[in-house]
């Protein structure tokens, strides 16, 4: 993963709203969830809601489908895998870790 996007997938989660979503997708996992099911369940205002899945779609963390007349978000796990890594890359100085490492999303 490339310097820039891990700046702009890191801004993108810089937001409580925004992380809010992406954890909500997460947690949906695959099959993801429409706005409006983020807008229940998150008591986020539709308009602020569109801005702030603009941000994760051009982030690259989150996807969007048209699914007939619905939009589908999912978090994209490979993206945030590779952030993660990126992140964990050199920790410890080469030491071994104090916690061993979560093997990678199967989602």
């Amino acid at each position: 993963m490339e310097e820039n996007d891990v700046v702009r997938s890191l801004a993108a989660l810089a937001q409580p709203v925004r992380l809010q979503v992406f954890r909500a997708l997460v947690v949906a996992g695959p099959g993801g969830l429409t706005p409006g099911s983020l807008v229940e369940s998150l008591n986020v205002p539709a308009t602020s809601l569109s801005f702030h899945l603009k941000e994760l779609v051009h982030s690259g963390l989150v996807s969007q489908e048209r699914d007939g007349r619905h939009l589908i978000y999912r978090a994209t796990f490979d993206r945030m895998d590779a952030l993660i890594g990126y992140l964990t890359e050199n920790c410890c100085q080469g030491q071994a870790c104090a916690v061993e490492s979560a093997p990678a999303c199967s989602c």
